[in-house]
C-alpha cells in the first residue's frame, strides 16, 4: 500500500492539527465527572448553592470549549477525507488510463468501476472516522482509566479484568469479519459486472428473449452479495451485545462494591458517580474502537485491491527519453513475433516482416484469426513483441514515448465507439481545436456529410450512449471523420467499412487516395474489394506472412489470396496462372 504515503505526507499537517483540536474536546469530556464529583460531594452535601452555581458555570465553560474543539475537528476531517477520496479516485482513473492492455486484462471493467467507487469510499470513511472517532475514542479510554484509578485505585481493579477482554473480543472481530468483506468486494464486482453487461446488451437480450435468463443471473450475483454482507455483518453485530455485557457486569460490580464503601463511609457518592461515568467512557470508547475496526477491515480490503490497479504496470509515457522520428520512414517491420500468452508455442504473429511508406495504401487481408488486429496494437505499442522490431518513423516503438507515438496515429478500430454529446464534439474527439470547416472536410471524405445534414440539427445532433441512434454505417461513416479530422501521419482503418454499401465504400476509399499523399495508409479488411486497389497487400495465414505485394500479383504467386478471391467472387473469376 505504498501509494497512500503520497496522501499522508499531503495531509499529515491537516491531521495534526485535527488530533489537536480532538484532544481539547477529549480533555473536555474527561474532565466533566470530576469536576461534578465535586458538585454532589461538596456543593450538594454541604448545601452550598453559589458552590454549586460556581462549579456549574465551570462546566458549561468546559463544555463550550470542547463543542469548539469538536466544531474545527469535524471541519478538518471533512475537508481531509473528501480531498482524499477525490484526489485518490483522480489518481486511480489517470492510472487505469496508463494500464498496458496486458494489464488491464487482469481486471474486469465492473471491477475497475467498483474499485473507482465503492472501494475509494471506504477509505474515504475510514479516513473520516479515523479523524473522528480512532484518535479521540483511545484518548477517552485511556484517559478515564486514568482519571478512575486516581479517583478510587480500589474501584479501578474491575477495570484491569474488563479492558482485556473487550480489546480480545475486537482482535477475534477483525479476524473474522476481514475475509468476509474482501469476499463482499468481490461480490460486488460481480454484481456490477453483470448489470454492466445486460445494459450494454439489451438489445441483443430483448431480440434474443433471455431477459429472464438475465434476470435469474441477476438475482444470483444479488443474493450472493446480500449473503456475504448479511453473514460478514452478523459477525460483527455478535461482538457489540457481548462488549455490552462485559462493560454492564463492570458497572454492576462497581455499584455493588462502590455501594458498600459508601455504607462504610470508605469513599463518597460524587466519586461512585463519577466512576461509572468514567467507566461508561470507556465503555463507548472501546463501542467507537470496535467500529472503527469493522470500517478498518472494509478499507483494508479496499486498499488492497487499489494497491493492485496502482502496482500494474503501465503504458511508458516518458517523452523526455524519445528518439527522434523521421516521417519519411513510414512503418516498418522486422521479422516480428508476437504472442498474447507469452509462451512461444501459441504465437499469433511468426517472423513478420513488411514496410509501408509516406503517401503509400497498405492493405491487410487475411482469415479470422491471423492476426491482422495485432499488427494494430503492435504499430500503436499496446504490447511489446517478442522478437524483431516495430518502427516507426525509423525508430524502435518501445523507444518512444507512448503519447508522442500515438499522437501522430488515428486509428478506426472494427468495433467503432461513439460518445454522448453531439456529432460535432464526437468527431472533434480527433482534433479539439478543429474548426468547422475542418470538420465538415472531414466528414466530406468520409461519405458523413450528407447524412448529418439532413438531421434536423445537422452537426449539433445529439448522440446517445454509443451512437445508439445512427445505424452501423453511419457509426463508421463518423468513425472514420473523427480519425480524418487529427491530420495523422498513420491511418489505419480495421475493418471499419463492414457496415457501408460498396458504392459508398469506394467513394471513400478513393478521397482516402487523395488524401493519402503525405501519410502512411493501412487498411485491413475482409473483402478484397477493400484493399484491391491498395500499393501493396500484405496477406496473413495463422500469423505468417503468405504474401505481400500487389494484387495482380498475389493472384498469381499467393494461394492463400486466390483461395480468398475465390470465395467472395466464385472460382471462374480467378485468373488463370501465368
Amino acid at each position: 500500500m505504498g501509494y497512500l504515503k503520497k496522501y499522508i505526507k499531503k495531509y499529515f499537517k491537516l491531521f495534526l492539527l485535527a488530533v489537536f483540536f480532538l484532544s481539547i474536546e477529549a480533555f473536555c469530556e474527561l474532565i466533566l465527572p470530576t469536576v461534578m464529583s465535586k458538585i454532589v460531594d461538596v456543593g450538594i452535601q454541604n448545601r452550598d448553592l453559589p458552590y454549586v452555581l460556581s462549579i456549574g458555570g465551570i462546566m458549561l465553560l468546559i463544555t463550550a470549549i470542547g463543542a469548539v474543539g469538536a466544531v474545527l475537528r469535524n471541519h478538518i476531517s471533512c475537508r481531509v477525507s473528501q480531498g482524499f477520496g477525490a484526489e485518490l479516485r483522480s489518481d486511480l482513473f489517470r492510472k487505469i488510463q496508463t494500464l498496458t492492455f496486458k494489464s488491464i486484462g487482469k481486471f474486469s471493467r465492473a471491477s475497475l468501476v467498483t474499485r473507482l467507487t465503492n472501494d475509494v469510499t471506504q477509505l474515504q470513511n475510514f479516513v473520516n472516522g479515523t479523524m473522528r472517532m480512532l484518535i479521540k475514542a483511545p484518548l477517552l479510554c485511556v484517559g478515564s482509566i486514568v482519571m478512575a484509578v486516581l479517583l478510587d485505585p480500589s474501584l479501578s481493579l474491575i477495570i484491569v479484568f474488563t479492558v482485556p477482554v473487550i480489546l480480545f473480543l475486537i482482535i477475534l472481530n477483525t479476524h473474522i469479519s476481514y475475509p468476509l468483506f474482501r469476499r463482499a468486494q468481490q461480490a460486488l464486482d460481480n454484481l456490477n459486472g453483470a448489470t454492466r453487461e445486460y445494459l450494454s446488451g439489451v438489445r441483443v437480450i430483448k431480440a434474443f428473449n433471455r431477459a429472464d435468463f438475465e434476470e435469474e443471473r441477476f438475482s444470483g450475483c444479488n443474493e450472493d452479495l446480500a449473503g456475504i454482507q448479511t453473514l460478514g455483518m452478523k459477525v460483527s453485530s455478535a461482538f457489540s451485545p457481548l462488549n455490552s455485557l462485559v462493560i454492564n457486569a463492570g458497572i454492576i460490580a462497581v455499584l455493588w462494591l462502590g455501594g458498600s464503601a459508601v455504607n462504610t463511609g470508605e469513599t463518597q457518592v460524587g466519586k461512585i458517580i463519577a466512576f461509572i461515568n468514567y467507566l461508561t467512557q470507556m465503555s463507548n470508547s472501546l463501542m467507537s474502537i470496535t467500529m472503527i475496526f469493522n470500517r478498518f477491515v472494509r478499507a483494508r480490503a479496499s486498499a488492497e485491491r487499489i494497491g493492485e490497479v496502482m502496482d500494474a504496470q503501465g503504458d511508458s509515457m516518458q517523452e523526455e527519453k524519445c528518439e527522434k522520428q523521421d516521417a519519411a520512414s513510414g512503418i516498418e517491420f522486422r521479422d516480428v513475433c508476437f504472442s498474447y500468452s507469452g509462451n512461444s508455442e501459441n504465437s499469433v504473429l511468426e517472423q513478420v516482416s513488411f514496410s509501408c511508406t509516406p503517401g503509400e495504401m497498405l492493405g491487410i487481408i487475411g482469415t479470422t484469426g491471423s492476426g491482422k488486429t495485432t499488427i494494430v496494437n503492435l504499430i500503436e505499442h499496446f504490447y511489446d513483441a517478442a522478437q524483431g522490431e516495430v518502427l516507426v518513423g525509423g525508430a524502435d516503438v518501445r523507444t518512444l514515448g507512448d503519447r508522442k507515438l500515438r499522437s501522430g496515429i488515428a486509428v478506426v478500430p472494427q468495433m467503432n465507439t461513439l460518445f454522448t454529446g453531439s456529432i460535432l464534439e464526437n468527431i472533434r474527439w480527433g482534433n479539439r481545436k478543429a474548426g468547422l470547416d475542418e470538420v465538415e472536410s472531414a466528414a466530406a471524405a468520409a461519405q458523413a456529410d450528407e447524412f448529418i445534414r439532413s438531421m434536423p440539427e445537422g452537426y449539433d445532433t445529439i448522440l446517445g450512449q454509443g451512437g445508439v441512434n445512427l445505424s452501423g454505417g453511419q457509426k463508421q461513416r463518423v468513425s472514420i471523420a473523427r480519425a480524418l479530422v487529427k491530420k495523422p501521419h498513420i491511418l489505419i482503418l480495421d475493418d471499419c467499412t463492414s457496415a457501408v454499401d460498396a458504392i459508398t465504400e469506394a467513394k471513400i476509399r478513393e478521397n482516402l487516395r487523395n488524401n493519402s499523399k503525405d501519410m502512411v495508409c493501412i487498411v485491413i479488411a475482409q473483402r478484397i474489394s477493400s484493399v484491391a486497389d491498395a500499393d501493396h497487400i500484405l496477406v496473413l495465414d495463422g500469423g505468417r506472412v503468405a504474401g505481400y505485394g500487389a494484387g495482380k500479383e498475389l493472384l498469381q504467386t499467393c494461394p492463400t489470396y486466390r483461395e480468398i478471391f475465390a470465395s467472395q467472387f466464385g472460382e471462374e473469376a480467378v485468373p488463370c496462372r501465368k
